[in-house]
């Protein structure tokens, strides 16, 4: 491999920059998930280290948003085997999730919104209040904690999304595409904005992502996923310096190198893959 080559690392063979803890926080063991006939994932397995940035990226349909609500326990698998913190996962309050969509309450203002999932698991209204006011000023909405959704921009809904999640003040957070529907710029600034608070926050986090420079951005590790049914492609180390909103991440050589491979291999996939749209419109084939 040359020098310029990204850090690319066998399935299952300890990541070397990162000191391994006693148990991993995630553990994912020849999972299997089926819907009908459709085979969403077949024998996934991955640990996600404590504290770590985990993102997963794959073509359209690979199963990654399967795999995230199997994580919080809301779609059970067919076989294998997930544990968190060692047990099987439910949802609670150790477990916050970022969706798609904001899914605001509307007849909310922005302060209810965020207090709601304080509310849900039972935190004491003092310390609830505190948590609000603490992650509305994380998210720079403080000033507009009275005011309802639709007053706000996209953006800002999102943030009050994010700092709903963050509330309960969980262990884990779990992503699903969250900067999707919004638009370029804005999207560039809640990635910063998500940077700083796992930074300071480092909660084990699993976010999935179709953008592959959105992936090398943010994380630790990326697992890239093979077209229906969801397999391991492989597992690749991101050695970019942290805190990555201080320095121009995608002028680094290592980030270039990194779309790249990242860019070639699913391309690849997507055009050798007979379900998809694009089949055979590209000569390059997956290795």
């Amino acid at each position: 491999m040359s020098a310029s080559a990204p850090n690319l690392r066998a399935v299952g063979e300890p990541a070397e920059r990162r000191p391994q803890a006693a148990r991993p926080a995630i553990r994912i063991k020849d999972l299997q998930k089926s819907f009908g006939a459709l085979v969403a994932i077949d024998r996934v397995s991955v640990d996600i280290e404590p504290g770590e940035f985990f993102v997963i990226v794959g073509p359209s349909g690979c199963g990654k948003t399967t795999l995230l609500r199997m994580l919080n326990g809301l779609i059970a698998p067919d076989a294998g085997e997930i544990t968190v913190d060692g047990a099987p996962p439910h949802p609670g309050p150790d477990m916050g999730f970022v969706f798609q969509s904001f899914r605001l309450l509307p007849w909310r203002t922005i302060r209810g919104n965020v207090a709601f999932t304080g509310e849900v698991n039972g935190v004491d209204a003092p310390v609830l209040r505190e948590r609000t006011d603490r992650y509305l000023d994380l998210v720079g909405l403080r000033r507009f904690a009275d005011a309802y959704p639709n007053e706000l921009s996209g953006g800002m809904k999102q943030r009050a999304a994010l700092a709903r999640a963050l509330v309960g003040d969980p262990h884990y957070l779990l992503m699903d595409e969250p900067f999707a529907s919004l638009d370029a710029q804005t999207r560039e600034f809640m990635q910063l904005e998500l940077m700083k608070i796992w930074y300071e926050r480092r909660n084990t986090v699993v976010f999935v992502t179709h953008s592959v420079d959105e992936a090398i951005l943010l994380s630790d590790r990326i697992v890239l996923l093979r077209p229906r049914p969801g397999q391991v492609a492989e597992i690749i180390d991101v050695d970019l310096p942290q805190p990555r909103w201080t320095y121009d991440v995608r002028a680094r050589p290592e980030f270039v190198a990194l779309r790249q491979h990242l860019w070639d291999r699913i391309r690849a996939m997507v055009a050798s893959d007979p379900q998809s749209e694009f089949y055979e419109r590209n000569e390059v084939r997956a290795g």
